[in-house]
């Protein structure tokens, strides 16, 4: 299943994101990278418009490998551009998952039947698979015993 995300919704619930860092949509974009490419998903993030004035990217709309991400536009908010994608979805709207806190957003998702994740849950998520990520990761390559056998090995004179 797709994820449907409510970005600025669910950045105050992962450990080392905050909304008032000026890079945090893309900080939670690699994430989400990470994330996806682990479980084979994909998945939209939405993000609300910064401040008056203020520009995250020319592009409103940007792919990141298996991750895309929406920049809405001043005087809308990712709150109804999810809504509106959930529309345009249809019958198929019930084969995605919807992450967002917000009731309004979990309404819109139940009324097309799709799956809700609450931002907290899928924070947590997201924490067990990047764990999981890098403690696999540790485990690819040689212990350093093993290393030491083979340098042994090859710089051993008596063999020819």
């Amino acid at each position: 299943m797709p994820y449907l995300i409510d970005g600025h919704n669910l950045i105050p619930h992962i450990p080392g994101l905050a909304l008032d860092d000026p890079d945090d949509e893309m900080e939670l974009v690699q994430r989400l990278q990470a994330f996806c490419r682990q479980q084979h998903k994909t998945a939209e993030v939405y993000f609300d418009p910064g401040p008056a004035g203020y520009t995250v990217t020319a592009q409103r709309s940007r792919k990141f490998g298996p991750v895309s991400a929406h920049f809405v536009q001043p005087g809308t908010s990712a709150d109804t551009a999810i809504e509106q994608r959930l529309g345009q979805l249809g019958r198929s709207a019930r084969n995605w998952t919807v992450v967002s806190s917000d009731r309004q957003v979990q309404a819109a998702a139940h009324a097309v039947h799709s799956t809700v994740i609450s931002s907290e849950a899928f924070a947590r998520l997201i924490a067990q698979i990047v764990a999981r990520e890098g403690n696999s990761a540790k485990r690819e390559g040689l212990a350093p015993e093993e290393v030491q056998r083979w340098l042994d090995f090859f710089n051993d004179k008596s063999i020819k």
